[in-house]
């Protein structure tokens, strides 16, 4: 089992701890729903020393990239970042991930998940084998940190050099945050405007503890892998192990913006004829239930009596006051107000399709 460099202090927090992925996180220091909340409208501050960071360079790393995953990284300019997924050869999600461009043009910066670390690795270094590149894992020498939340940028820049409002979404910077030289990216998984920063490995403690005092005047507190799960799916962004894994495709999880058929990548020719085929007879869709059950992972959906799909992910929405959920249903059950039901128990409670994300916070 893992540990992250910043796991004592977790515990001194009170954190309830608990086994994920390999590694030893904190789940929640008081109320997830709490946390949730506290995100919303003021700042949270996340350990994200569990995600896989992987550095790619060399002549031929733009290359090799286009052919590892779905999105088009010729099109990335020096600075920003893109969503993007590795697939295998029959179109199958193996990861969704973050690639960076440098913002000195001299490389790239991959982010995965932690779960499938070894897998992506492996994956990863096989591919490379036909290109002139290095790729190096650096999920050890490097920590990282977020903040998120409304209150993230003006907190953030009382410990950092450079004009944090100039830097757009999805785009990153070479700064220094506590006198430590580190990168920041305007990134996150919450829906909330944030940071994610990424410091060398035995300054973590330093790091995070000088955030939590520059933001204690404004409510910054520690939030853990709970309300981050209800965060995220909230704003509609997908978590591997439920709305994407090895046997679905980035085109029925509605996620064919992040891919580009302008390239080579693996996978490809299988999603061109799940095109030319229409589809796979399923979409992921949004629904909300009244009901006092809350739909989980699993759980099956019905019309009419009739079995059309399965849920993926649900939560109560601490934002919405609602129940939420993720499900893949048949293409014919896929209409914003469409009734449905989830079935607990053998009996069917009431849900309805909404558009997703359920919640998008002002800009």
């Amino acid at each position: 089992m893992h540990k992250t460099a910043l796991e004592s202090i977790h515990v001194n927090h009170g954190a309830r701890m608990v086994p994920f992925c390999g590694w030893n996180m904190p789940v929640q220091y008081r109320g997830i729903l709490d946390e949730a909340r506290t995100v919303r409208t003021k700042a949270g501050l996340f350990d994200l020393g569990h995600m896989g960071r992987v550095k790619v360079h060399g002549k031929q790393a733009e290359a090799y990239l286009q052919r590892l995953q779905t999105n088009d990284v010729a099109a990335i300019p020096p600075g920003r970042i893109r969503y993007s997924m590795i697939l295998d050869e029959q179109g199958l999600t193996q990861d969704d991930i973050l690639v960076y461009r440098n913002p000195k043009n001299d490389g790239f910066f991959v982010v995965i998940n932690a779960g499938n670390h070894d897998r992506d690795l492996a994956i990863m270094q096989k591919v490379a084998q036909g290109f002139d590149c290095v790729v190096e894992d650096h999920t050890f020498k490097l920590g990282m940190i977020a903040i998120q939340g409304p209150l993230s940028q003006q907190i953030t820049q009382r410990l950092g050099t450079g004009d944090l409002s100039a830097l757009k979404y999805y785009a990153w910077m070479e700064t220094t945050v506590c006198g430590i030289r580190t990168t920041l990216s305007r990134t996150g998984y919450t829906g909330e405007d944030g940071f994610e920063v990424y410091v060398p490995t035995g300054t973590e403690p330093q790091v995070w503890n000088a955030f939590l005092e520059a933001g204690a005047g404004e409510g910054l507190t520690p939030i853990g892998l709970g309300a981050r799960d209800t965060l995220r799916h909230e704003a509609g962004m997908p978590l591997y192990g439920h709305e994407i894994n090895e046997t679905t495709n980035p085109l029925e999880a509605g996620l064919d913006w992040a891919v580009k058929f302008n390239h080579d990548f693996v996978g490809r020719a299988a999603l061109e004829r799940v095109q030319q085929a229409g589809g796979t007879g399923r979409k992921l869709v949004g629904i909300t239930s009244p009901s006092k059950r809350c739909p989980r992972q699993g759980y099956v959906i019905t019309r009419g009596g009739k079995n059309v799909g399965v849920v993926c992910s649900g939560s109560i929405s601490p934002t919405l006051d609602t129940n939420i959920a993720t499900a893949y249903v048949q293409t014919d059950c896929t209409a914003p107000g469409t009734a449905l039901e989830f079935v607990v128990r053998d009996k069917g409670e009431p849900c309805t399709v909404v558009p997703m994300p359920f919640y998008k916070r002002a800009r």
